[in-house]
C-alpha cells in the first residue's frame, strides 16, 4: 500500500503554467513558502516544521530535516494545505517564473529522484523532502549549483518547475551525455553524476559557456530545462547595467540612438 497521500492533478498553461490539486477528504499536500495561488473553501492551510511529510519521530528529527533543508537555500517550514471538509476541494500553486511544471510519479522511479535544490514545487504528504551530497570530490569542489541537491523520497506525486522548455532523456546503460550544469531539473537515483573541465584552453578562455560541464550517465531518466533561472538572470542584469552590447548591429552606437537608448 502506498504511504503517501494519493492526490489527482492537473497542469495548466503553457509558458506560465500553475498546477491544481484535488483532495480528497483529509487529504494533504505539501509546498514550499510561495508557489500557492488559490484554493476553495474547504482547505485548511498550516505551516509544519521540517519537511511537512509526517514521518520525523521527534523534536530532533524534525530539527535536522529542518537544517537540511536550509542547506539547499529553503526556509526552515512548509507549508501544508489539508481537505477539512466532505467531498473533493482543490488548491492550485503557480511556478516561480516562465517554464514547465514536471509532475514525477515517484512509485515509477524506485522511490527517489534527484534535483535542483530551488526546483521543488509541491508534493503529497509523507513524500520526503532532504539533500543529497553528491559522493565525488570533483563535483563538490567544482559542481556549483550541483553540489548540494535536493532528493525526493516516497512513492507518492512530486512537482518540480523548471525554465524554458522541458527535455526529457532515457539513458541506456552507459550511455552518456555532457550538461551545462545549470541545465540540469532532475534526474533517477541510478544515473551517476559528475562535473569534468572543459578540455582545451580555447574552450575555457573563449567559450562562453563557463569552465565545468556536468556527465550524466545512466541508465536512467533525465530532466533537462532549457533556461536556467540564473541564466536568465544573468542576462537581465546585463541589461539593466551600464551600456547595452551591440547585438551585431553594423549601427553601433547609432542604433542606440534609434532605439532610444
Amino acid at each position: 500500500m502506498p504511504s503517501n497521500h494519493e492526490i489527482d492533478y492537473k497542469i495548466y498553461g503553457e509558458e506560465m503554467q500553475c498546477v491544481e490539486i484535488e483532495l480528497d477528504p483529509q487529504e494533504t499536500v505539501i509546498a514550499e513558502s510561495g508557489s500557492f495561488m488559490f484554493m476553495e473553501e474547504g482547505i485548511e492551510m498550516a505551516t509544519a516544521f521540517g519537511d511537512g511529510s509526517g514521518r520525523e519521530a521527534g523534536f530532533f528529527d524534525k530539527l535536522l530535516t529542518a537544517g537540511k533543508r536550509m542547506l539547499t537555500g529553503e526556509s526552515l517550514f512548509i507549508t501544508t494545505f489539508t481537505n477539512v471538509v466532505n467531498g473533493k476541494q482543490r488548491v492550485t500553486f503557480a511556478a516561480p517564473y516562465a517554464g514547465k511544471i514536471v509532475p514525477l510519479d515517484l512509485s515509477q522511479f524506485s522511490g527517489k529522484v534527484i534535483c535542483q535544490k530551488d526546483s521543488f514545487l509541491c508534493a503529497a504528504k509523507g513524500v520526503q523532502i532532504g539533500i543529497e551530497f553528491q559522493r565525488k570530490l570533483g563535483t563538490g569542489l567544482f559542481g556549483g549549483e550541483g553540489f548540494i541537491m535536493q532528493k525526493l523520497e516516497g512513492d507518492g506525486m512530486a512537482f518540480v518547475h523548471s525554465g524554458g522548455y522541458v527535455l526529457e532523456k532515457t539513458l541506456e546503460v552507459g550511455q552518456t551525455i555532457k550538461v551545462d550544469t545549470g541545465c540540469i531539473v532532475a534526474f533517477t537515483d541510478r544515473v551517476d553524476y559528475d562535473i569534468q573541465f572543459v578540455k582545451g584552453i580555447k574552450n575555457m578562455v573563449f567559450g562562453g559557456e563557463g569552465l565545468f560541464f556536468a556527465t550524466l550517465r545512466g541508465p536512467g531518466k533525465v530532466w533537462l530545462q532549457s533556461l536556467p533561472v540564473s541564466r536568465l538572470a544573468g542576462k537581465i542584469l546585463s541589461y539593466g547595467i551600464g551600456r547595452r552590447k551591440e547585438e551585431g548591429s553594423i549601427l553601433g552606437s547609432l542604433g542606440n540612438l534609434i532605439d532610444g537608448d
